[in-house]
């Protein structure tokens, strides 16, 4: 799927819609990122930034829930909640192009572009998570008093939907390379992260609206600015996942419980966070790292996916042993 003849069609299909927003067709385009979705930078466009426009990927979010996304943006933008990319208006009016893909119809969205890096790995990132955990406070208080649009839809990311029996990105089961001991290794942990995590329930002070995956690769250090960018898997979760979803691919890491302590620090110095609900943060750590054991099976044709191969799945088994062993 990922090879160069797509890249090149998607490409060929950005650029015959950026007239939508004013801008010349033979502005140049390149790819940033793929993964679940595409994105591209437009350069020289005539505008005061380039333009960062991401494909969505067909059959993945309907276009309420994209356009959900985008009023959740504009909401925190116009709040001044976080720094965000700003999305860009079409000429005609509305956020969301509409392009043909080898038949099959592709969503179009357009943002300002932002200077920035990911943040590095490694200890160093403790500084960081403080400042992540006063932001993800801030992000969880709007969603507490935010009063969403008629019609406002994403996806739910609880038990059922990450790692039980209705998955929105595949079955665990299906990890690349689990041996059926390391099957029954997770079987348990996830039987264990039910009942751990049940105690959160789904009420409005611990479930509700988060980004849901500001890992690194949706930060952006630029001197001491941190901007937020991809929305793209915002939706309802306990408060408590965007912490798991920060430390995405890193759950292995001997600094972890540094970066959980430093996220905590930054989380109470914008709302109460109690030791109970700190503690529960490795079961959330756990539970995502399932869930992105079965992300890689499931988009196995992804790069992401092709660097991380069993060797996710292997570290995965190692996680759970020792949380299980943890939890005993």
């Amino acid at each position: 799927m990922y090879d160069d003849g797509f890249l090149k069609r998607l490409e060929d299909g950005v650029r015959a819609a950026l007239p939508l927003w004013d801008v010349s067709p033979d502005t140049e385009l390149k790819l940033l990122t793929i993964s679940e979705n595409a994105t591209f930078r437009a350069t020289g466009t005539g505008r005061a930034t380039d333009l960062v426009f991401r494909v969505h990927r067909p059959e993945y979010h309907t276009l309420a829930e994209i356009e959900s996304e985008l009023a959740w943006i504009g909401a925190l933008r116009a709040e001044g909640v976080v720094a965000t990319p700003e999305p860009v208006a079409l000429r005609k009016g509305g956020l969301v192009a509409h392009i043909d893909d080898a038949g099959s119809t592709r969503h179009v969205v357009a943002f300002e572009h932002v200077t920035g890096e990911e943040p590095r790995e490694g200890e160093d990132l403790a500084r960081w998570f403080t400042e992540l955990g006063a932001i993800h406070a801030r992000l969880h208080a709007h969603s507490k008093r935010w009063k969403r649009p008629d019609g406002f839809v994403r996806k739910v990311w609880n038990h059922a939907s990450t790692v039980g029996d209705r998955p929105l990105w595949g079955d665990w089961r299906a990890g690349l390379g689990l041996t059926p001991d390391g099957r029954a290794v997770l079987e348990r942990t996830v039987g264990v992260l039910g009942d751990r995590l049940s105690v959160l329930g789904d009420g409005p002070e611990s479930f509700g609206l988060v980004h849901a995956d500001l890992r690194l690769a949706n930060l952006l250090v630029d001197g001491d600015r941190l901007t937020l960018i991809d929305f793209d898997d915002c939706g309802f979760s306990w408060y408590l996942y965007d912490f798991a979803a920060a430390v995405s691919f890193l759950e292995h890491e001997p600094y972890i419980p540094a970066l959980q302590d430093a996220w905590v620090e930054g989380y109470r110095t914008v709302a109460p966070l109690s030791a109970a609900e700190a503690g529960l943060l490795p079961s959330l750590v756990m539970l995502r790292r399932i869930l992105l054991t079965a992300w890689v099976a499931s988009h196995a044709e992804t790069p992401t996916a092709l660097s991380m191969g069993t060797a996710y799945t292997d570290g995965t088994v190692a996680l759970a042993e020792a949380y299980l062993s943890a939890q005993a």
